[in-house]
């Protein structure tokens, strides 16, 4: 509890020292000031006072708004946060055992699409009840499909049975 409070930056009137270092909005210093005069300063310029460096001494306080602060903050580390990379990003692409040649047409597009954004492809083959039988001829349209696929790409994943039916994976291929 007590680590949380450290890293909690104080502003406004929650600054409790007598005497703070002041930084205007533009970065220029302005000096060691009471407290209550920074807060009057901060109020004349519509601003907040904001606590940078509170281990100082006297703490150093900067004049900004404390809302558009908070903004790029959190701007700048959801940009951060996408880590996943189109790479290691798998998308899905889901036939039928019944599904006609111009569905699949329509899928080989969806999946070259995805490949031309460098994703990985997972291509599923979905079998119901008697139609787990014919697993063969399932495979024979996961390999017509493939073909389809104008996209370069290589399989990363060979075809391989699941309880649901048939599957692969498949990459982009090197340049």
């Amino acid at each position: 509890m007590q680590r949380y409070q450290e890293k909690r930056l104080r502003i406004n009137h929650q600054v409790r020292a007598p005497e703070v270092q002041v930084i205007d909005a533009n970065g220029k210093s302005l000096g060691i000031m009471p407290t209550y005069e920074a807060l009057r300063l901060a109020d004349e310029q519509d601003l907040d006072l904001f606590e940078v460096g509170p281990q100082a001494k006297p703490p150093l306080i900067k004049l900004m708004d404390y809302g558009k602060y908070l903004y790029q903050k959190e701007k700048k580390d959801r940009g951060q946060k996408s880590g996943k990379s189109a790479a290691q990003e798998v998308k899905t692409v889901k036939i039928g055992f019944r599904t006609e040649s111009h569905d699949l047409k329509v899928r080989a597009a969806q999946a070259d699409k995805f490949l031309a954004k460098s994703h990985r492809v997972r291509i599923e083959l979905t079998l119901r009840g008697r139609e787990k039988e014919k697993a063969d001829f399932g495979r024979r349209k996961l390999e017509e499909f493939l073909k389809l696929i104008s996209q370069p790409f290589a399989v990363d994943d060979p075809i391989k049975r699941f309880p649901r039916g048939l599957g692969l994976l498949v990459k982009p291929a090197k340049s």
